[in-house]
């Protein structure tokens, strides 16, 4: 958190999760004059996790300057179900709760799999990969 930019509004928040291969993964949140262009804590914490290989979240806190405890924002809930599911241990102001129950009915990549093609982790999002629109194969046949 003693990294965080907060400028404008003096709110700094920092985030640290334990990933299931033991490593520790931290972020901070980013401010910009731009306000819809800010990043939160848990955004900095999931590009720490991905860019030192990827894998699952298994608990996760977020506090504010004084130490408190915070509630993740819905899109950083989001976020941390992607890369921990309903399982995940998040330290809330309330205590420790499975993500289950911070995102209750969450979207997830099943989701897109009962709608279309399955999607998720590993799955989409590169060349050649199912669910980013260029495998042709069922329309060949």
């Amino acid at each position: 958190m003693s990294r965080a930019y907060a400028p404008y509004s003096g709110f700094p928040v920092g985030a640290a999760a334990l990933a299931a291969d033991g490593r520790t993964v931290t972020g901070c949140n980013v401010e910009n004059a731009a306000y819809g262009v800010a990043l939160c804590a848990e955004c900095g914490l999931i590009s720490d996790l991905v860019a030192g290989g990827g894998g699952r979240l298994t608990a996760f806190t977020c506090c504010g300057r004084d130490g408190e405890r915070l509630m993740p924002c819905g899109r950083c809930r989001q976020l941390l179900w992607e890369h921990g599911g309903p399982d995940l241990l998040v330290d809330t102001p309330s205590g420790i709760r499975p993500m289950s129950e911070v995102l209750p009915d969450a979207f997830g990549a099943d989701d897109l799999g009962r709608h279309g093609r399955p999607v998720g982790p590993g799955g989409s999002g590169g060349p050649g990969r199912p669910g980013n629109g260029d495998h042709q194969e069922e329309e060949a046949n």
